[in-house]
C-alpha cells in the first residue's frame, strides 16, 4: 500500500457531535489525492473516541492517537505531525469552523513547490472572522501583532490554527518547538531559523455547529507564556519561573497570615507560624496546579493525593533551605545572601522534585 501524500492531523477534545461530519467532508474535497486524516484525542468524556473508533473501521485513511496525561493543542498536533510520514502536513480543528474546501489550493501550492508552508487567513481580503464580539476581535487582533513582532516572515494572520506546511519545514522547527498553547503556527515560524517561503489564501471563520468552544480566561496566558519560552525559555524554563512566581504570592500570604494572628488574633507564634505555612503551601499548589503546570492539571482524587505529595516536598524543601541558610550565617555570610541563598536550592529542590512526583506526566488528568 503507497504511502499517502497528505495527512491531516486533527487535536480533538470533546468533538463527538463534529468527526463524523468532519470526515465525510475531508473525503469529499480530497478526492484525487492520497490522504489520511490524524485525530489526537485528549481523554474526551464525550464519546469522540467512539465516534472516531466507527469511522476508522469504516475508512482505513482515518486514524487515532489516544492520549492520557497529557493536554494541549499544539503538543497534540505535533505528536499527530511525529506520527506520519506524509510529506504534506495539514493542520486544522474538529469543530468545522475552518473551510476545509482551502485544502486542494493549499496542497497545489505545496506540491507545486511555490512555498513552504500555506496558511488560512481571516485577515487578508476576502477573509473574515464572521460574527465574533467586539472583545473577541480586539483580543485577536492584540495577539496578531504581538505574533508578527516575532517573526521575520511577514503574515496577516500568525494567530491561525488552520495551515500546511512541507515535512522539511516541519523537521527545520520541531526540535525548537515549545509545544506550549495553542497556536502553533507562531511556534512553527518563530522556531526556523532560515526563511520561510509563505503564502496566505483567505477564509472566513465559520460558527461553531456542535460542542463547545475551548477557549477560556487562560487563553492568553497560554499564548504569553509560548511568547516568553521562544524569547527567555532557553534562560530560565517558563515552568521555573511560574512555579518561583507562584511561591512569592505564597510568601506575601505566609507573611500576612503570620501577622494577622500575632497582631490581630494575639496568638502564639507557632499556632500562627503553622497556619501561615499551611495556607501558602495550599495557595502555592492550587496556583501551579491551574497556571504553571496547566497541561498536567490533577483533578479529584488525584488532586488530594498531589496535595499530600506537595506538602511533603515543600516540607523537605523547606528544611533544606532553612538549614543551608543557617549554615551559611553562622559562618559569616551575610544574613541577606544566607537567606537569599537558601531560598534558591529550596525552591530549586521544590520545583524539581514536585514535577517527578506531584505533576506525574503519566498520571496527570
Amino acid at each position: 500500500m503507497s504511502h499517502p501524500d497528505l495527512v491531516v492531523v486533527i487535536p480533538t477534545l470533546n468533538e463527538a457531535g463534529n468527526v463524523a461530519e468532519l470526515a465525510s467532508r475531508l473525503n469529499r474535497v480530497l478526492e484525487g489525492i492520497r490522504w489520511e486524516a490524524i485525530f489526537v484525542d485528549d481523554d474526551s468524556t464525550d464519546g469522540t473516541r467512539d465516534e472516531l473508533a466507527r469511522l476508522s473501521e469504516a475508512d482505513p485513511r482515518i486514524h487515532m492517537i489516544h492520549r492520557i496525561g497529557r493536554r494541549g493543542l499544539s503538543s497534540a498536533c505535533i505528536e499527530g505531525m511525529l506520527s506520519s510520514c506524509a510529506p504534506y502536513i495539514a493542520i486544522m480543528d474538529a469543530d468545522l469552523q475552518h473551510d476545509e474546501t482551502l485544502l486542494p489550493a493549499m496542497y497545489r501550492t505545496l506540491a507545486r513547490g511555490e512555498a513552504d508552508i500555506v496558511v488560512g487567513s481571516r485577515y487578508m481580503d476576502g477573509g473574515g472572522v464572521g460574527d465574533w464580539d467586539a472583545k473577541r476581535r480586539l483580543i485577536s487582533r492584540c495577539a496578531t501583532r504581538m505574533g508578527q513582532a516575532l517573526m521575520k516572515v511577514e503574515i496577516t494572520d500568525p494567530m491561525s490554527g488552520f495551515f500546511m506546511l512541507t515535512r522539511p519545514l516541519f523537521e527545520r522547527a520541531v526540535r525548537r518547538l515549545s509545544g506550549k498553547g495553542f497556536k502553533l503556527l507562531v511556534d512553527i515560524l518563530v522556531s526556523v531559523k532560515e526563511p520561510v517561503r509563505c503564502v496566505e489564501l483567505p477564509f472566513v471563520f465559520r460558527l461553531r455547529q456542535a460542542g463547545d468552544s475551548k477557549l477560556d480566561s487562560l487563553i492568553a496566558y497560554e499564548f504569553g507564556l509560548m511568547l516568553y519560552d521562544k524569547m527567555f525559555g532557553h534562560i530560565i524554563p517558563s515552568r521555573f519561573l511560574m512555579f518561583v512566581s507562584a511561591g512569592l504570592i505564597g510568601a506575601s500570604l505566609h507573611l500576612s497570615v503570620l501577622w494577622s494572628i500575632l497582631h490581630v488574633l494575639e496568638g502564639s507564634f507557632i499556632v500562627a507560624q503553622a497556619t501561615a505555612t499551611l495556607s501558602a503551601m495550599l495557595l502555592n499548589f492550587a496556583i501551579n496546579n491551574i497556571f504553571t503546570h496547566r497541561d498536567l492539571r490533577l483533578r479529584g482524587r488525584r488532586m488530594l493525593c498531589g496535595l499530600a505529595s506537595f506538602v511533603a516536598v515543600c516540607s523537605v524543601g523547606g528544611v533544606a533551605s532553612t538549614g543551608l541558610g543557617d549554615f551559611l550565617y553562622e559562618n559569616s555570610v551575610p544574613w541577606w545572601a544566607a537567606g537569599l541563598l537558601g531560598a534558591v536550592i529550596g525552591a530549586v529542590w521544590n520545583y524539581a522534585v514536585s514535577a517527578v512526583f506531584v505533576w506525574k506526566r503519566h498520571t496527570a488528568r
